[in-house]
């Protein structure tokens, strides 16, 4: 019996790895293939050799291969983890581009990758988004300027040539300018005026439309509450004092989950950029015990997770890129405990900084080294000091 159970125990890693490996492969081939499930009137396949042909609704695209759409003509291609693109009219698009990436010519695209499925990259001329379970708009131009905008979800999208990478969320959008060479900060976009696109409008419904709806409501009543709360004391959002703001926004943050405080944050730090750093602060405050978790998840009872001062930190620094530094300080200083989460976050390789890659020194006084970890993963190293 020992000599039978030291075998299972010498041959179960074996197995365990064969079909890590397999699972491997066969995420890295979902997109080598695809099946074309919507054409819209003038749509080409452009095989890797012959012809050109007219698409066929159910046909299977493999790796190669592209489409190309003509003037007022839109196409949609379905992979086989479900995950959805969209065409625009004047679109090329190459099927199969590398491991579970996904390459556009030129032209306009929307993106849907479901949660858990191993995400994509997607490569737009000298641009490069990394996104997990996400749903995106993106277009190139021929002029060469690249937008890239989030619905849900969130997205890394770098410039390797120069080492640029900035991490955009919902409701967001970067751009590209060949001109400047340099890709230039995140601004807020209208989720619900995106949904006016005929890559959402004149399709049937994305299997992601509850989460963006979910986007849209969450920010429009940040919006309503905020002016709300505000007014209590006698003040607009543009004329209260810094105490009466914060205040106002403190009254909200301590009953807020964690999405409402990140839609909150995000806000208020647009409406009053000037007071970003106390902004930041009060939701790492406001009535949450402040305690280090590594597990990116809300804790029970209300505990402040690294999942969601990444989020605040994020929020705050986007409405005020200049005060990314006092941001951090403040974030510091109001949430010591969770040293280790701003740390990570601002060190990360693809940063809510928009800035060049480089490490960052958090704090005047016994700073920390940390290894730089995945945008969409929890920091798993530990930090040591210098």
């Amino acid at each position: 019996m020992k000599i039978r159970a030291g075998c299972i125990l010498l041959v179960a890693p074996v197995a365990l790895v064969s079909l890590s490996s397999l699972s491997n492969k066969a995420v890295a081939a979902d997109f080598e293939q695809a099946r074309v499930t919507q054409v819209v009137q003038d749509v080409k396949v452009l095989p890797s050799s012959g012809t050109s042909r007219q698409a066929a609704v159910n046909e299977t695209l493999h790796k190669g291969s592209a489409v190309q759409t003509g003037v007022k003509s839109r196409s949609e291609l379905t992979f086989q983890d479900q995950s959805i693109t969209r065409l625009g009219e004047k679109t090329i698009f190459n099927v199969g581009g590398g491991a579970r990436t996904i390459e556009l010519g030129s032209g306009q695209f929307l993106l849907y990758v479901p949660k858990n499925s191993g995400g994509a990259k997607v490569k737009m001329g000298s641009v490069t988004a990394a996104i997990t379970g996400t749903t995106v708009l993106g277009n190139v131009q021929p002029n060469g300027i690249v937008e890239f905008t989030v619905l849900e979800g969130s997205a890394n999208v770098k410039l390797d040539s120069v080492g640029q990478c900035v991490r955009i969320h919902a409701g967001q959008k970067v751009t590209y300018d060949p001109i400047t060479g340099r890709l230039g900060d995140p601004v807020d976009v209208d989720i619900q005026k995106q949904l006016s696109t005929p890559l959402v409008s004149d399709f049937h419904q994305l299997p992601s439309a509850g989460l963006i709806n979910r986007e849209v409501q969450l920010r429009g009543r940040a919006n309503e509450d905020l002016a709300r709360a505000v007014s209590a004391s006698g003040a607009t959002i543009a004329t209260a004092t810094p105490e009466q703001f914060v205040a106002g926004l403190d009254s909200l943050l301590v009953r807020a989950n964690s999405q409402e405080v990140c839609a909150l944050v995000a806000r208020a730090a647009r409406a009053r950029p000037d007071l970003a750093s106390r902004i930041a602060a009060a939701a790492l405050t406001a009535g949450r015990p402040v305690r280090h978790s590594r597990d990116f998840k809300q804790a029970a009872g209300g505990e402040l997770s690294c999942e969601l001062a990444d989020c605040i930190l994020e929020a705050a620094t986007a409405a005020n890129p200049s005060a990314s530094g006092e941001i951090r300080d403040a974030a510091l200083s109001a949430a010591p405990m969770l040293r280790d989460c701003i740390v990570a976050a601002v060190n990360e390789p693809c940063s809510f900084q928009n800035a060049f890659s480089h490490q960052t020194t958090v704090s005047p006084t016994n700073p920390h080294d940390v290894t730089p970890v995945s945008p969409e993963q929890p920091p798993t190293t530990p930090v040591h000091p210098r």
